[in-house]
């Protein structure tokens, strides 16, 4: 079974009215779900609490530490875009926590995929500050979980994301041990991911950049993904697979948009799966990050599962 990891913690993160990033999302995601059969055909688990010290394995603890404060202090913001309300922190750390209860029990052996339905998101959360929605670097931290507890050293993040997951790159920009690969459009938000952009000093190779013009097909979108994964794949063979998995790049998402159709996120996700099949057992964990369609983004998420289900 594919593992869903949810808590509806999550909803209590209040971004305000009219913020795209809203508990609507999650909502209307697992309205859905449990209406279909699929939820029935998943392993609900609920995650905990990321600790300080794992948070700490990509934040500085003073970073960490900020955050808290506003929320204890009735919320505030980090930027004009990135809201941090009284329940934020708690819906934060355990959004942390998600991916690190998912890789628990694919360490175990109990299961070997997982989807985390969380916010808020954390592609674009820097070491040292967040930004674009996202507070805590959920993925970073659960790579560097991954080879701290269970001493795996090569671990692949793919980002389909419409934005380029800035703070991912940021963190393992030197690190040779973790493969970052986004394809993204561009020119947009947050401004980097050009292809120039691959690492340095011992990371050099080990960031790929694929960014796409706004008008790019999907035929030509899910082609360009299958062979930039088939090449890094055997470039990186990995021990483990993360995907930031955004759903903005549907073609009717309001904020993001590359044109793909909801089947096509089956194909990006069987193209991953068949990978981690290949390379590293099947091991596979995905985390939410944007996708804003509120009436749509549930049945792109739904084709998500149903693949990794068949993964």
């Amino acid at each position: 079974m594919t593992l869903l990891i949810y808590d509806d913690i999550f909803l209590r993160h209040d971004t305000g009215y009219d913020h795209p990033e809203n508990a609507k999302r999650i909502r209307n995601t697992v309205t859905h779900l449990k209406q279909s059969i699929l939820w029935e055909q998943l392993r609900v688990e609920k995650p905990r609490a990321a600790l300080v010290e794992e948070i700490g394995l990509v934040h500085p603890l003073s970073y960490i530490e900020t955050i808290k404060k506003i929320a204890d202090a009735g919320g505030g913001r980090l930027d004009a875009d990135t809201v941090i309300s009284t329940a934020s922190y708690h819906s934060a750390i355990h959004a942390a926590g998600a991916p690190l209860t998912a890789i628990d029990l694919i360490m175990k052996g109990e299961e070997k995929n997982a989807f985390c339905l969380i916010r808020p998101p954390g592609h674009h959360a820097r070491p040292a500050y967040g930004m674009g929605f996202c507070l805590f670097n959920n993925t970073a931290i659960a790579a560097k979980y991954l080879q701290s507890q269970y001493r795996l050293e090569k671990v692949f993040i793919v980002d389909w994301d419409v934005h380029h997951g800035n703070g991912t790159q940021d963190t393992f920009y030197y690190d040779p041990t973790v493969f970052y690969c986004s394809i993204h459009r561009y020119p947009f938000y947050p401004g980097s991911g050009r292809k120039e952009e691959t690492g340095q000093g011992e990371g050099k190779g080990y960031t790929l950049n694929f960014p796409l013009s706004a008008d790019t097909p999907p035929r030509k979108y899910t082609e360009l993904f299958s062979d930039v994964m088939e090449q890094s794949m055997a470039f990186f063979s990995p021990d483990f697979i993360f995907i930031s998995a955004g759903f903005d790049t549907y073609k009717k998402d309001p904020i993001g948009g590359l044109n793909l159709e909801m089947e096509d996120f089956g194909t990006l996700t069987e193209i991953v799966t068949k990978s981690a099949e290949r390379y590293c057992k099947g091991m596979i964990v995905s985390c939410l990050e944007g996708g804003y369609h509120l009436s749509d983004l549930p049945l792109c998420i739904e084709t998500h599962l149903k693949a990794l289900l068949r993964g």
